[in-house]
């Protein structure tokens, strides 16, 4: 199974496996972790560079790429737009997912362009989407 993974903080194989449930042992996913270069407010977004915001995805992609290829899960990485649906629709250009798992922030903290509608990823993209939930912490 081809897995596109968009995720705002690093994951490890553990929360990948939770967040598949019973089809992670089953499918054998090679994992494609996109992550879009997301400000933490609309004002950071208009008011500064994106430099910060691109070396913070690097980061997050490169740290899930180690926890996940250390834990024996085939995974590369990528930096995304700050736009998660744009982000989403470059990966699938060149790697063709067959879904997406979304990992993001609960509700209370979620930050800048991080609150799209999983339905339209669905819709717009025809494929499964999960959801799960990552910590800043």
């Amino acid at each position: 199974m081809k897995l596109l993974v968009l995720t705002s903080e690093p994951i490890s194989a553990r929360q990948l496996r939770d967040a598949l449930g019973d089809r992670a042992a089953e499918e054998n996913p090679e994992v494609l972790v996109v992550a879009p270069a997301l400000q933490e407010s609309g004002l950071r977004f208009w008011a500064t560079d994106a430099d910060e915001a691109i070396e913070r995805a690097q980061e997050v992609w490169r740290r899930s790429v180690g926890e996940l290829s250390n834990e024996g899960v085939p995974a590369r990485g990528d930096t995304g737009e700050s736009d998660p649906l744009q982000a989403i629709q470059d990966a699938l250009q060149t790697f063709p997912a067959e879904r997406i798992t979304i990992f993001r922030h609960p509700d209370e903290d979620l930050i800048y362009r991080e609150d799209f509608d999983l339905d339209e990823v669905r819709e717009r993209f025809g494929l499964p989407v999960e959801e799960a939930r990552v910590s800043s912490d």
